[in-house]
């Protein structure tokens, strides 16, 4: 009788195989939901390091509406380099174009990114030049009674984009 005991006790020692399959199972899925998460989190780095380099532009296109109240056409005309001289690790080129800042991302870009736009464009009180210029970032709204100038070239998804951006 003691030896039934015992080998009753000594079989519930351990998890048995259908048990170890169903742990195995569960932190695949976790693992599984993780990745995607983290995937789309990266590439927003990515975004908001992009974002980073559009302020060597913000500043004479600010200036140049303070001054004369027009926008540049081109980069040429922002005092910057040509586009594809103004890059970064995940920017190919920046380009300005009637004041609207166009990031288009290569380099070192998340795969998913390479060849997509994020544009930044100016908003400005028509009437009342004394106020500051506001940069509209993809697919946000502009500020109440300010006038976005520019087209929008944005075509990253909703999603990759910083809040600020949606």
């Amino acid at each position: 009788m003691n030896d039934l005991r015992r080998n009753s006790t000594q079989s519930h020692r351990g998890f048995t195989l259908i048990e170890l399959m169903v742990v195995v199972a569960i932190i695949a899925i976790l693992a599984l939901m993780a990745v995607p998460s983290y995937h789309d989190k990266h590439i927003r780095e990515q975004v908001i390091e992009a974002m980073r380099l559009t302020d060597i532009a913000k500043g004479p296109i600010a200036a140049a509406w303070a001054t004369t109240k027009t926008f540049p056409d081109d980069n040429a005309a922002a005092d910057l380099p040509t586009p594809d001289k103004v890059v970064s690790n995940y920017v190919k080129s920046l380009t300005i174009e009637a004041g609207a800042i166009h990031v288009v991302f290569g380099n070192q870009a998340n795969g998913a990114l390479r060849g997509m736009t994020l544009s930044l464009r100016p908003a400005v009180i028509e009437d009342a030049p004394i106020v500051p210029v506001a940069w509209v970032c993809g697919f946000a709204a502009p500020p109440e009674k300010m006038t976005v100038i520019a087209a929008n070239k944005t075509d990253l998804p909703k999603g990759w984009l910083p809040v600020n951006c949606r």
